[in-house]
C-alpha cells in the first residue's frame, strides 16, 4: 500500500520537482525532497490542512508565493522528468522514508550553518546543503502516522 494515493501524472510531477530542487545533491538528496512532498500530502496540520494530493502540494501558494521556489523560477521544474527521477519519486510514494527527512515538512538551503529551528520547528538533520525541519512535538501528529 502506498504512503499516499497517487496517479502516474503525480509521479511525473513529483519527479520534476525532486530534480529541480535537489539534482545537485544526487539521488539521496532528491529522495529527501520527495519525502517532504509526501509528508506534506499526509499531514493534516499547520500549513498543510488543505493539501491532500501531490499536485496540491507542488502548487500550494503560501504568503502569495508558491511553496516550492522551483515552480516560480522555472529552472529544471519545467523540463520533462527523466526515468531515474520517476523511479525515485515512485519509491518515495510507495515506501521510502528516512532520516533526516523521515518526518520533515520543510527544508531549505541557508547558505550557512543550519539554524536549530526554522519558524519554531526543530531541526531534524542536514544532507549536503539542505537543512530539514519536522513539526514541533504535538503540532502535527498526522505526519508521524505510517512513517
Amino acid at each position: 500500500m502506498p504512503r499516499v494515493n497517487y496517479r502516474s501524472s503525480d509521479v511525473d510531477l513529483m519527479a520534476r520537482m525532486m530534480r529541480a530542487e535537489a539534482e545537485g545533491e544526487g539521488k539521496q538528496g532528491m529522495l529527501y525532497v520527495g519525502n517532504v512532498i509526501v509528508n506534506r500530502a499526509k499531514a493534516d496540520c499547520l500549513d498543510f490542512k488543505d493539501v491532500r494530493t501531490i499536485r496540491q502540494v507542488i502548487f500550494q501558494v503560501q504568503g502569495g508565493n508558491y511553496s516550492f521556489e522551483a515552480v516560480q523560477k522555472g529552472n529544471l521544474f519545467y523540463n520533462r522528468a527523466r526515468s531515474v527521477e520517476k523511479r525515485l519519486a515512485k519509491k518515495n510514494l510507495d515506501y521510502w522514508s528516512q532520516h533526516p527527512a523521515k518526518y520533515a515538512l520543510w527544508y531549505f538551503n541557508p547558505y550557512a550553518p543550519c539554524p536549530p529551528t526554522w519558524y519554531d520547528q526543530p531541526f531534524s538533520g542536514q544532507f549536503k546543503n539542505h537543512c530539514y525541519y519536522e513539526p514541533a512535538a504535538g503540532k502535527c501528529d498526522s505526519v508521524y502516522i505510517g512513517g
